[in-house]
C-alpha cells in the first residue's frame, strides 16, 4: 500500500505566539470564534464587550486550555458607542493588559431594525452611526495613538458587510449599509495616513455565515431556499476558516504589505450592481428577488449585528 506522505505544510500564519490582540464584540458570535482561534494561534487576546460574564466565561475557557498559569485571555467590560473618557479608559485597559496590543480587530456592531428611509427613526439611526462607524473609528484611534507612541508594527482588523458595498443593495437597511460603507472609507484613509506609522488597517467583508447567534435562523426552510438562489456555492459559510484564517494572515507578518483593502468573503454572492446588471435578468426577476428579500427581513426582525454581515443575519 503506497503512503499518503506528509500533511501539506500549514502556512506560516497559522501561528502567532506572543502577539497580543484587541477583539471588540468579543462575547458572542464571530468575535467569540476569533478569540478562540486566536488563542489557539499562540495571540494573547483582550476581549471587550458589554456583557461581562459571557466574557469571563470566554476568557476562562481560553485560560483553562493554556499549557501555562499565566493568563492567555482578559476581558475587558466595554461599550464601543460610550464614547469620551469611558472609551478611552477601557482601551487603555485593554493595553495594560498585557504592556501592549500589536493588532486590533474592530467587530462591534449593531444592524437595528428594518425600515423604510421614510421611515427610519432619527435616534436609532443615531445609535447604529454611534456603534458602527464613530465606535470603530474611536477604538482604532485609541489603540493606534499607543502603538505609534510604543513605536509598534500594528493591524487593525474593521469586520464590516457586503451591505457597506455595491454588491447587492438590502431593503430596510439604509442605516446599516450606510454605516459599513462608511467604515470601508475610513479603512482608506486610515490605512494611508497611518503607513508612516508602520500601522495597517484593512477591512472583511463578510457574507452569510453560520455562527451561535444565528444558529436557530439556519435552521429555518425559507433561509435555505433564499441561500439557494444568492450564493453560488450552494452552502453556509463557516466563520472557521473562512474568517478566522483571513484575521489570522491579516495579523501576521507575511500581510505585511497589505493595506487599505476590503476583502470580500460572501462566495459572489448578491454580485450585482445594484441588483440590475445582469442582462439576463429579466425586470421582474428582480422584482421578485427583492420580495424574497424584503419577506425575509420581516420573518428576522431585529437581530444583533457580531455574526453575520448581509441582510438581517450578523450578530
Amino acid at each position: 500500500m503506497s503512503s499518503a506522505g506528509p500533511p501539506p505544510p500549514l502556512p506560516p500564519w497559522s501561528r502567532l505566539e506572543g502577539q497580543v490582540v484587541l477583539v471588540t464584540g468579543a462575547s458572542s458570535g464571530i468575535g467569540r470564534d476569533f478569540c478562540l482561534d486566536l488563542a489557539r494561534a499562540g495571540c494573547r487576546v483582550v476581549a471587550a464587550a458589554r456583557r461581562a460574564d459571557r466574557l469571563r466565561s470566554l476568557c476562562d475557557e481560553i485560560n483553562a486550555s493554556a499549557a501555562s498559569r499565566a493568563p492567555r485571555a482578559v476581558a475587558v467590560e466595554v461599550d464601543v458607542a460610550a464614547g469620551g473618557s469611558a472609551l478611552e479608559a477601557a482601551v487603555q485597559k485593554a493595553w495594560d493588559a498585557f504592556g501592549r496590543i500589536d493588532a486590533l480587530v474592530n467587530n462591534a456592531g449593531i444592524r437595528g431594525a428594518v425600515h423604510s428611509p421614510l421611515d427610519w427613526p432619527e435616534d436609532e439611526w443615531d445609535r447604529i452611526i454611534k456603534t458602527n462607524l464613530t465606535g470603530s473609528w474611536l477604538v482604532a484611534k485609541h489603540v493606534c495613538r499607543r502603538m505609534r507612541d510604543a513605536k509598534l508594527k500594528g493591524s487593525v482588523v474593521n469586520i464590516t458587510s457586503i451591505a457597506g458595498l455595491n454588491r447587492g443593495h438590502l431593503p430596510g437597511s439604509t442605516g446599516y449599509a450606510s454605516s459599513k460603507a462608511a467604515v470601508h472609507y475610513a479603512t482608506k484613509i486610515m490605512a494611508l495616513e497611518l503607513g508612516a506609522d508602520r500601522i495597517r488597517v484593512n477591512s472583511i467583508a463578510p457574507g452569510l455565515f453560520k455562527s451561535e447567534i444565528t444558529a436557530p435562523l439556519f435552521q429555518k426552510r425559507w433561509l435555505s431556499t433564499v441561500a439557494s438562489k444568492i450564493v453560488p456555492l450552494k452552502e453556509h459559510g463557516a466563520t472557521d476558516p473562512a474568517l478566522t484564517s483571513l484575521v489570522r494572515f491579516l495579523i501576521h507578518e507575511a500581510s505585511s504589505y497589505v493595506t487599505g483593502n476590503i476583502f470580500i468573503v460572501d462566495s459572489e454572492q448578491w454580485n450585482q450592481d445594484g441588483m440590475k446588471t445582469a442582462t439576463t435578468t429579466t425586470l421582474q426577476q428582480q422584482q421578485q428577488r427583492s420580495a424574497t428579500l424584503q419577506a425575509w427581513r420581516r420573518r428576522t426582525g431585529p437581530q444583533p449585528v457580531l455574526s453575520v454581515s448581509s441582510a438581517a443575519i450578523r450578530g
